[in-house]
């Protein structure tokens, strides 16, 4: 076992797994169930829809009993007197042999010896004389000896005590060893024989019953059969045989079935059920000939003379209707006529013995070129050599059908080979999922997962690098973090399991608006948008998290303060800042050849930060950068703060908060806020510190539910100071920070 698995790893999983399902796709065959079958005879109907058989010869006419014949001459069962004119007329027409797609089970009704019993107020001499009058049968009878007919006989799936046909004088030759034939052949449970007066008289009797298809279309006719006790042959081959004078056939079979049906001169190809493959072609009209214009004597006899003729209808009340490959309708007679048009031009179809096996080989060879191949190759060329495979099946199983009338069948090995290329397919693509699974479980606590789908996606990437991007960075702070860490002192696994319910919510918020987290720094996020994944509007995204942020952050302080009443405990608010700025950034795998991590660089990143940091100063829960607020205003109102120059720049940055989604505008107080709030500055900026403050106050009028009210707050007090220690004279309103 340690052999055959190390085997299995050099030899690849995939193709171990392939080689099994190859070798177990050949009992498949052998049982060859229902889906293989219904496959494999549909391919052969369009072989005969693309060619159909050719007719060059019509050895076989029918005599309809059509809708005019029904019309002028009468219902049916037409009485037997008639019939047996028909058979006259026939036979001197030149008739080969006569068959009848029928079956005379019952004495006719019109005799004149029945009449004689059933009509009324007959007198005795005219009775007496229509019961010495010949019987319709013994006409009819007398007709069938004078010719060479064959009558129909049909089968009853219902068991009769009142047939035993003893041996029917069928010769049998079997390979030795070989079971009976009979426990292949169509079998019935009994047959419906004809009267004896007409069976007598006939030169033959063949069973007319076809055996359909599950989908009802006829494709084979059973040659002979097995009803009740003993062999029967079809209606076409007792034709055939009384029409050459032939003994009786001879059924050769082995151990896989019947072989073949011999007679005379002919060898007919059969299935291992002993049925006939029928190579049709469409409906012919110019096959029938009216039973109307026979019997009065309007058929040219060059349309009889030599001919096989059967007599059956096309009249649709008659319901002998079959469907075959090519026609949907056509009348059931019109089957055996096809059919001994098929022996006597040597049409037949016929599925060699040697099909299966070859089958089988063909299936196994191109099972294991793919399963060898298939790995190494590109797609393309997998592709293409796949087309050539399809087309060379195709091509081979048509060529035998067009050149020998050879039914081979190239739909199993097509759907083995390509089943054994979609498995090879899967079982790498579960293995790729596997080490992708391998990535996740590796990379998913410390990366977002767009990083770990596309570090999933292309391991490659774990290289140490970076490129250029304008990005959205964000930091966000929880104020006053230090009292709350006092507070857990003695409890730091509180403090841990609050700081993680806390930061769940806030990373949420950001993976859900296509951010990535960079990194947890305490109780401090890192995250950034636009990379790995593009993100056209990643300013707006990362303002839809931020407000998100906020947001999810007040419905855990409502349930903290709801558990801190609850169990008498101190509720501790978490609140937090946050900061956004946008611009061009390196983001990649930075560290070392050992550890590293994919992370963001740049000046943008810094001032990102120093802005998170400034939310403290104005009392603002968010601020952010100018070209974040240039990239966002379309779905989000923003309004200018200050123009502040932080620790470290030498360039101003005007800086902005966001007020809410763009349809917070629709509030006539946003607008006035902003007018108001852009008046205040233009004032606060020329150093007029009164008009601004009065400014201010009517700000603070039109500003409850913006969030902005700690910003009136911080400038009152930074005007206040500025009153006391004046700004130099050339100041141009920008404000100078002086920590981080």
């Amino acid at each position: 076992m340690k052999r055959i698995a190390r085997w299995a790893r050099q030899f690849g999983i995939a193709r171990a797994v392939c080689v099994a399902l190859l070798f177990g796709l050949v009992p498949l065959r052998i049982a060859d169930p229902r889906l293989l079958q219904e496959v494999r005879l549909r391919t052969f109907d369009h072989f005969q829809i693309l060619r159909p058989r050719e007719q060059t010869v019509r050895p076989v006419v029918i005599v309809d009993i059509n809708e005019e014949s029904l019309k002028q001459i009468g219902q049916w069962p037409w009485p037997r007197t008639i019939l047996a004119d028909l058979v006259d007329r026939l036979t001197d027409m030149g008739a080969v042999a006569i068959g009848f797609d029928a079956v005379f089970a019952e004495p006719d009704q019109l005799s004149p010896n029945l009449v004689a019993l059933t009509l009324r107020d007959l007198d005795d001499a005219t009775r007496a004389r229509l019961r010495s009058l010949p019987s319709n049968d013994e006409i009819f009878a007398a007709a069938i000896r004078r010719s060479r007919v064959v009558l129909g006989e049909s089968v009853s799936d219902s068991r009769s005590d009142d047939i035993a046909i003893e041996g029917s004088g069928y010769g049998v030759i079997t390979t030795k060893g070989a079971p009976d034939p009979r426990t292949f052949l169509v079998s019935f449970p009994s047959l419906v024989t004809n009267i004896p007066i007409l069976e007598k008289a006939a030169a033959g009797a063949g069973v007319f019953t076809e055996a359909d298809e599950r989908d009802g279309i006829v494709r084979r006719a059973p040659v002979i059969m097995h009803a009740g006790n003993a062999f029967v042959p079809s209606l076409a081959l007792e034709m055939l045989r009384v029409a050459t004078n032939s003994n009786s056939p001879v059924i050769r079979s082995d151990k896989n079935g019947i072989r073949g049906v011999s007679f005379s001169r002919f060898r007919l190809p059969t299935d291992r059920e002993g049925r006939l493959w029928i190579y049709f072609n469409h409906t012919d009209p110019q096959r029938y000939v009216s039973a109307r214009d026979v019997l009065q004597g309007r058929a040219p006899d060059d349309r009889i003379r030599g001919k096989l003729v059967l007599i059956g209808t096309s009249a649709i009340g008659l319901l002998d209707l079959r469907t075959t490959p090519l026609d949907s309708v056509i009348p059931g007679v019109e089957v055996h006529a096809q059919v001994i048009e098929n022996v006597l031009t040597n049409t037949l179809l016929s599925a060699p013995s040697w099909a299966i096996g070859a089958e089988i080989v063909t299936a196994v060879v191109l099972g294991l070129a793919i399963i060898i191949a298939a790995p190494l190759l590109p797609a393309a060329i997998v592709a293409a050599l796949g087309a050539l495979l399809i087309a060379g099946l195709i091509g081979m199983s048509w060529y035998f059908f067009a050149a020998d009338n050879l039914l081979i069948d190239f739909t199993y090995p097509l759907m083995s080979s390509w089943l054994i290329y979609l498995v090879l397919t899967f079982v790498n693509y579960f293995r790729e999922q596997r080490q992708r699974h391998q990535i996740r479980s590796a990379f998913g606590f410390y990366l977002s997962p767009p990083l770990v789908e596309q570090l999933a996606k292309s391991p490659e990437k774990l290289v140490l690098g970076g490129e250029e991007r304008r990005m959205t960075i964000l930091f966000s702070d929880v104020r006053g973090f230090t009292t709350i860490s006092e507070h857990y002192k003695d409890d730091p696994q509180g403090l841990t399991h609050l700081m993680n319910r806390f930061l769940t919510p806030l990373t949420n918020a950001i993976i859900e608006h296509s951010g990535t987290i960079d990194k947890y720094i305490g109780d401090a996020i890192m995250a950034f948008w636009n990379a790995p994944l593009d993100d056209r509007e990643h300013e707006a995204h990362a303002c839809a998290a931020a407000l998100e942020m906020l947001s999810r952050a007040e419905d855990l302080n409502v349930e903290l303060k709801r558990e801190a009443e609850a169990n008498g405990g101190v509720y501790m608010p978490l609140r937090i800042g946050i900061g956004l700025n946008s611009g061009p950034c390196v983001v990649g795998n930075m560290g070392s050849d050992f550890r590293f991590n994919y992370s963001v660089l740049g000046d943008t990143v810094n001032l990102a930060s120093r802005l998170e940091s400034r939310t403290k100063d104005y009392r603002l829960s968010m601020v952010i950068g100018s070209r974040t607020a240039e990239g966002a205003k379309s779905k989000y109102a923003t309004m200018e703060i200050d123009l502040i120059q932080v620790k470290g720049k030498k360039q101003p940055e005007v800086v902005y908060t966001v007020l809410g989604p763009i349809e917070v505008e629709q509030d006539p107080r946003c607008g006035q806020l902003r007018d108001l709030h852009s008046q205040m500055l233009a004032a606060y900026r020329k150093q007029q510190w009164d008009e601004a403050k009065s400014l201010i106050d009517r700000c603070r009028k039109v500003a409850n539910g913006f969030g902005v009210a700690g910003l009136y707050d911080m400038y009152n007090e930074r005007m206040e100071a500025y009153q006391i220690d004046p700004p130099p004279s050339d100041w141009n309103g920008v404000y100078e920070a002086e920590s981080k």
